[in-house]
C-alpha cells in the first residue's frame, strides 16, 4: 500500500494527520450527543468542531448553529440553557423558561433523555469502531479453504518456482493445517519447519500434485512498523527483509527475534534487502510491556516490527454479518487491552510511560498514516474506541461522571445541588488537566 501522504514523517503532516484522525473521532462522538438528543426532544445550540474563534457557522431548520472553529483540537455540542459546553449545570435562564420549553434543555429533560443523550458520545464512538474494523475486514475477505498462494512477495531467495494459485498440501513433508485446527496451531507448525530461506512445497497445480520451491513461510519481513519504535525511526519500512543482524545470516523471523530477544538493549547492526539492494542499518532495541494471552504483561525487547507470511493465502468474500461481529470483537479487544494495561500502570506492574499524551499520539497518527490508508483507518478505529472509554470514566466533565451523577438522580429522587456539581467539575476538571500533563510528560521525558 502507498503511504497515505509522501513522507508523512514530516512535522507538517504529523500534525496534520493528527488533526484529521481527531477530528473525525471528535466529530462523530459529538454527532451521537446531538442526533440521540435531538431524537429525545433536547435542543441543541451549538454543534462546534473546534474551540476557539469561529472561522465558518450556519444555522439549520432546527435551529442548531453548526461552526467551524480555529483550534481543530477537540468539539462540543452545547444544548439549550447550558451554562457551557460540559452540560452539567444551567446558565439560570432554564427556570424562567415555560414548562415546554424547559422540556427542551438538558437540565428539564426526563432522567431517561438525559442518560441517553449523554452515554450516546461514547456508544456513537465504539459504533464506528465496529464499522470501520469490519469494513476493512469485509474488504480484505477471509482466507479461502483450502488454502492456496494468492500473490508472493518479493524476496531475496532465488529459484523459487511457488506460484500464484498453488493450494498448499506440505512444506518439508509437514501438512498444512487447517484454520479450523484445534490441537495445532499455525506456530507449532512453523517450529517444526527447518530454518532456512527455501524449502520444498507440495501443491496441486492444475489438479496435479507436484513438488516445488517456496521461501520459508515466516522469513524475516518487515509487513508493518510499530510507530516511535527503533525500526520505525531507524528508517526501515515495510517490505524490507533483514537477511543479517548482528553479523549473521538470518533466514526466518523466529531468527531473528531470538537475536533481538538475547541483544539486551546493544545496539544490533542490520543488514536489509530492500528492492534488490541491501543497506546497513544500526538500531538499538527498546523494553517493551507486551500482554501475555494468561493475562498480565510481560517485558522484552523489540525493534518494533511485525513479521507476517511470505505470500498472501487466497481469500474469499466474507459475510457483512460475520465482518461486523469480528469488528465487535476487534473493538472489545481494544477495551479489554486499554483496561489491562491501565491496571498494570497503576499497580507499576508495566511502566507509566505506555501512558501517551497529545504529542505521541500525534507521532503514531503520522506514522500509521505513513504505512497507508488500512493502517491509518484502522489506527482511527482504535483511537476512537480509546476515546470512547476514556469518556466513560467516572470523572466529572467527562460522560461517565454525568452518567453517575443521573445514577445517584435515579437512586435517590433528586438531583445533585448545583454547588455540589460546581465543586466537582471543578475537581473533574483538575484531574482530566493533570491526566493530561502527565501523559505530556511522558511523550518529551520517556524513552
Amino acid at each position: 500500500m502507498e503511504s497515505l501522504i509522501p513522507q508523512f514523517d514530516g512535522l507538517f503532516f504529523t500534525i496534520l494527520a493528527f488533526i484529521a484522525a481527531l477530528s473525525v473521532i471528535v466529530a462523530i462522538h459529538e454527532y451521537g450527543h446531538y442526533i440521540v438528543g435531538r431524537w429525545c426532544g433536547i435542543k441543541a445550540e451549538v454543534f462546534s468542531l473546534g474551540f476557539g474563534p469561529v472561522l465558518a457557522s450556519r444555522v439549520d431548520k432546527h435551529g442548531t448553529k453548526w461552526q467551524l472553529a480555529a483550534l481543530p483540537f477537540g468539539g462540543y455540542v452545547k444544548f439549550l440553557g447550558d451554562a457551557n459546553a460540559a452540560s452539567g449545570t444551567s446558565d439560570g435562564s432554564v427556570e424562567e423558561m415555560p414548562a415546554a420549553v424547559q422540556r427542551q434543555t438538558m437540565i428539564g429533560a426526563p432522567l431517561w433523555a438525559r442518560t441517553a443523550t449523554v452515554a450516546a458520545g461514547p456508544v456513537f464512538n465504539f459504533i464506528l469502531s465496529i464499522a470501520v474494523f469490519g469494513a476493512i475486514i469485509l474488504s480484505q475477505g477471509r482466507v479461502a479453504e483450502p488454502l492456496a498462494v494468492g500473490e508472493l512477495t518479493p524476496l531475496p531467495a532465488e529459484g523459487l518456482t511457488l506460484a500464484a494459485g498453488d493450494e498448499l498440501l506440505t512444506i518439508e513433508g509437514v501438512p498444512i493445517p487447517s484454520l479450523d485446527a484445534e490441537d495445532e496451531g499455525f506456530g507449532d507448525f512453523v517450529d517444526q519447519l527447518p530454518q532456512t530461506a527455501v524449502l520444498n512445497y507440495e501443491v496441486r497445480r492444475d489438479g496435479q500434485v507436484q513438488t516445488v520451491t517456496g521461501p520459508h513461510p515466516m522469513p524475516p519481513l518487515v509487513v508493518q512498523l510499530a510507530p516511535r519504535s527503533a525500526a520505525f525511526e531507524t528508517g526501515l519500512k515495510q517490505g524490507d527483509v533483514i537477511v543479517g543482524v548482528d553479523g549473521t545470516s538470518v533466514a526466518t523471523f523466529n531468527e531473528l527475534k531470538d537475536v533481538v530477544e538475547a541483544s539486551n538493549g546493544r545496539i544490533l547492526p542490520l543488514r536489509v534487502w530492500r528492492d534488490g539492494a541491501v543497506l546497513d542499518y544500526d538500531l538499538t532495541p527498546r523494553r517493551v510491556d507486551e500482554p501475555r494471552e494468561e493475562g498480565g504483561f510481560e517485558t522484552n525487547w523489540r525493534i518494533g516490527i511485525a513479521g507476517g507470511l511470505a505470500f498472501e493465502l487466497a481469500t474469499e468474500r466474507e459475510s457483512p454479518g460475520a465482518a461486523l461481529a469480528n469488528g465487535a470483537a476487534q473493538t472489545w479487544n481494544v477495551i479489554e487491552g486499554s483496561l489491562s494495561g491501565l491496571y498494570h500502570m497503576i499497580t507499576g506492574a508495566i511502566s507509566s510511560c505506555n501512558m501517551s499524551g497529545p504529542i505521541g499520539i500525534a507521532e503514531v497518527s503520522g506514522a500509521m498514516a505513513s504505512q497507508g490508508v488500512d493502517s491509518f483507518i484502522w489506527f482511527i478505529a482504535v483511537l476512537s474506541t480509546a476515546v470512547g472509554l476514556l469518556n466513560l470514566f467516572p470523572i466529572p466533565v467527562l460522560d461517565g461522571g454525568h452518567l453517575v451523577f443521573y445514577a445517584y438522580e435515579a437512586a435517590t429522587g433528586r438531583k445533585p445541588s448545583d454547588k455540589a456539581l460546581r465543586i466537582l467539575m471543578t475537581v473533574g476538571l483538575t484531574l482530566v488537566l493533570g491526566l493530561m500533563l502527565f501523559a505530556l510528560f511522558n511523550d518529551i521525558f520517556c524513552p
